[in-house]
């Protein structure tokens, strides 16, 4: 490992659209499945509606226990077949030990399932802040995350306004973790900022964040392969020092690297080395060539991330020297880098800083504005793919 802290130090410097009028966010669709074969969903008298039926004719019945199978082109419940169900009830639904406000719709998605959640917008950001943030947090970082949050589900409403769903409720997109009891510090964080965005441009764009940035975020141009991404520059970080992945260490067996190259797909056998041919401004990871016994894959950092697993390489922000038999890994960072810090943002609310101060630091160039029709004007790239993000746990 001596090997890999001697580079770190010498590369890495280690030493030690459009939105509603304002004040009517409205709703949001939030996917909590995306894509499964069958869901059970539990709650008291929950009424069950083929989509586009009027809730009051005879194809409506009500049950305690909700189980669906996707059944070719149709989603199945009781027996009954239709292209999606929409369940409402007086009292939150239940699935997978989280409870949801109804309405939840369960329509076809590819050859699966997605089960949805419908709620005001406003009402998704406290589940949002509770699983991304959490409610010991400073009430400036939560706020701060609250205008971060609501910037990036308004974009992908926009975004994906006419597909069956708008936003996912995992790192593909933002952590939600359905109802939240009304005496929890996150709602200030929410009521705080209502109807409060980020704007570029006087648009809205993708606002994105991250986990910990290593000491330096990135511009979103070098991570997302998506023209007219907002040109936000890269900044040194100075609080995200303290940060539980600030600094990490991985140790992979060639074996196991191997095996996971070619189960996507990249056959070069044996590996032999990993060569870091490029890097961004800010120093991560942007270009690598993997050399084994049957020859030799060029790929993009982010791609060798994906590969590996985004929990086990926490970030492109690392060093890597092989040896006969492993590959060790030092780095420092958890997520893609771009715009704020989670725990950058917590230090900067524990030292006094407020919300605003905060985004003006991690997204320079930026302003706040609230959801009304001039911030509609310039969606940010309508062909934009987001690459998953782990949450700030």
């Amino acid at each position: 490992m001596r090997t890999v802290r001697a580079v770190l130090i010498a590369i890495l410097g280690f030493a030690a659209l459009p939105v509603p009028p304002a004040h009517a966010s409205g709703t949001i669709r939030v996917a909590i499945v995306e894509n499964a074969r069958g869901v059970e969903l539990h709650g008291v008298s929950i009424e069950v509606n083929e989509l586009g039926g009027s809730g009051t004719d005879a194809s409506a019945w009500r049950t305690d226990v909700v189980r669906a199978v996707a059944a070719g082109p149709s989603v199945e419940i009781d027996g009954r077949r239709a292209r999606g169900f929409r369940l409402t009830s007086e009292r939150p639904i239940q699935l997978n030990g989280r409870e949801y406000p109804a309405a939840l719709e369960v329509v076809k998605n590819g050859e699966g399932l997605a089960v949805v959640n419908e709620l005001p917008l406003e009402d998704y950001l406290v589940g949002v802040l509770r699983a991304e943030a959490g409610e010991r947090w400073p009430l400036e970082m939560l706020r701060a995350q609250a205008i971060v949050a609501r910037t990036y589900a308004a974009y992908h409403r926009i975004l994906n306004a006419l597909k069956p769903y708008h936003i996912v409720a995992s790192t593909v997109h933002q952590a939600y973790v359905g109802l939240v009891p009304s005496s929890s510090p996150v709602w200030d964080g929410v009521r705080d900022t209502r109807d409060q965005v980020l704007l570029w441009e006087r648009g809205l764009f993708p606002a994105f964040y991250h986990s910990t940035s290593g000491g330096y975020t990135e511009d979103p141009r070098t991570v997302f392969a998506a023209r007219n991404m907002p040109a936000l520059k890269a900044v040194r970080d100075e609080f995200s020092t303290g940060a539980p992945y600030y600094a990490w260490s991985l140790d992979l067996r060639l074996a196991d690297l191997s095996e996971i190259l070619r189960r996507n797909g990249v056959n070069i056998g044996w590996v032999k080395a990993v060569e870091v041919t490029e890097r961004t401004p800010s120093l991560r990871v942007s270009a690598l060539t993997v050399h084994g016994t049957r020859g030799r894959a060029p790929m993009r950092g982010n791609d060798f991330r994906r590969m590996v697993g985004y929990e086990m390489l926490k970030s492109t922000l690392f060093a890597v020297a092989v040896d006969g038999t492993s590959a060790h890994f030092a780095g420092r960072g958890y997520g893609h880098g771009v715009g704020m810090s989670q725990w950058g943002a917590k230090a900067m609310a524990e030292r006094g800083y407020r919300a605003e101060k905060i985004l003006e630091y991690y997204y320079p160039g930026t302003t706040l504005g609230v959801l009304d029709d001039q911030a509609r004007a310039a969606l940010r790239s309508p062909t934009l793919v987001p690459a998953p993000r782990p949450p700030a746990e």
